[in-house]
């Protein structure tokens, strides 16, 4: 089964640290949403909408700004194109647009799962990031989630941030655990070119911490949530069990996914290999062209491509990967040197290797890159 991303590219500021691809433009909602639509209608009676779509995810930007109507638009289109048959339909949420009759809205809308991005708690920390919410709203809309008894919803932190001490991130997952979450996104702070951050360290106006400290605030994430029930299963990704997110595996596992709205990406088998394709970063290309003619960048990935990249992914998830699975559906078998390396890693217990599953162990997912690329270079 395959998956749906839908790009909903407004927002009302820019974020410090964000390299999405987002406008502040907010009169171009109407007509987004009309292309969106037109684009949706351009799959009809194609092999994108025959196969069973499972999962659906509203994503940005922040498409907790468009309003019922527009909601409804999408989404009566989608299930006229497509095979829906989703069992989870994630929708991107910011504190400061939720309320109750809008969380009762779009629940009534199908969407049973919800993406806070919460990213802290602490004023100072929200302000650097130049988040559009304040501490207050974020915890009023945790509150909300759990008062009109939403079906799923997972919140998001970051942790690394300049002058961000052990302390105060033990105080944002204090917090935010005490919601009960049954899914919490943690990522590092990541400093991304042309981004308003980007400039401001490129400048040596802000200095991010290193990597020791970087590790330290991994390693509080990963031990205060297991405390807490809420075990990692990737990296970034921690959930009680059975609340894993369906999409984001399905990316993991390279499931089929379609990509709609400027610059969402798509992945795609044909026979023995894969195609990738992105839509044009361009929101006036995106109104005024034919839907087909967005697509850009599009590449064709062969089995050896596709097999280095399904361990890059795979070794970031707790399942691991299957040696089977490479051998059967990718053609790739492991040579003498990485069957060596992995040996070692084993005996440091970076990594375990039984029945045919090479999976990291909590340690080795801390330096879960550096581990993938020795054992890539090894190939």
């Amino acid at each position: 089964m395959a998956g749906l991303y839908i790009h909903i590219p407004f927002c009302k500021q820019a974020c410090s640290y964000c390299d999405f691809y987002f406008l502040t433009r907010q009169q171009l909602r109407e007509p987004f949403v009309e292309a969106l639509v037109r684009e949706i209608h351009s799959y009809t009676d194609t092999p994108f909408s025959s196969e069973p779509i499972s999962s659906v995810y509203l994503g940005g930007g922040t498409p907790s700004l468009l309003n019922e109507k527009q909601l409804t638009g999408i989404f009566t289109a989608l299930d006229s194109v497509f095979d829906l048959q989703p069992l989870e339909i994630t929708m991107e949420l910011n504190p400061d647009d939720v309320t109750a009759d809008y969380l009762n809205m779009i629940r009534g809308i199908g969407i049973n799962r919800a993406s806070m991005g919460v990213q802290s708690f602490d004023e100072d920390i929200l302000n650097f990031m130049h988040r559009a919410h304040n501490r207050n709203e974020a915890l009023k809309a945790l509150e909300l989630l759990q008062k009109t008894d939403f079906p799923a919803f997972t919140a998001d932190l970051i942790y690394g941030n300049p002058g961000q001490d052990l302390e105060m991130l033990k105080a944002d997952i204090e917090q935010l655990l005490v919601f009960d979450p049954p899914h919490i996104s943690a990522y590092s702070l990541t400093v991304e070119p042309n981004t308003r951050l980007g400039r401001q360290v490129e400048l040596g106006r802000i200095n991010p911490p290193d990597d020791e400290e970087v590790a330290a605030h991994f390693e509080l994430v990963q031990e205060s949530l297991h405390r807490a029930g809420i075990v990692q299963y990737e990296v970034s990704n921690f959930s009680k069990p059975g609340k894993e997110a369906l999409h984001n595996s399905n990316y993991w596992t390279h499931q089929n996914y379609l990509g709609l709205g400027p610059s969402a990406h798509s992945f795609w088998w044909s026979s023995n290999e894969a195609k990738r394709w992105k839509n044009r970063s361009d929101i006036r290309h995106y109104l005024e062209k034919p839907a087909q003619e967005s697509i850009d960048e599009v590449e064709q990935l062969n089995l050896t491509t596709l097999a280095e990249e399904r361990i890059m992914l795979g070794l970031r998830t707790v399942k691991g990967i299957s040696v089977k699975n490479l051998r059967e559906k990718y053609q790739y078998s492991l040579s003498r040197k990485q069957q060596n390396w992995i040996e070692n890693q084993v005996e440091k217990r970076m990594l375990v290797f039984e029945e045919e599953r090479l999976a990291l162990t909590p340690e080795g997912l801390r330096i879960s890159d550096m581990l993938v690329v020795d054992l890539l270079n090894r190939g």
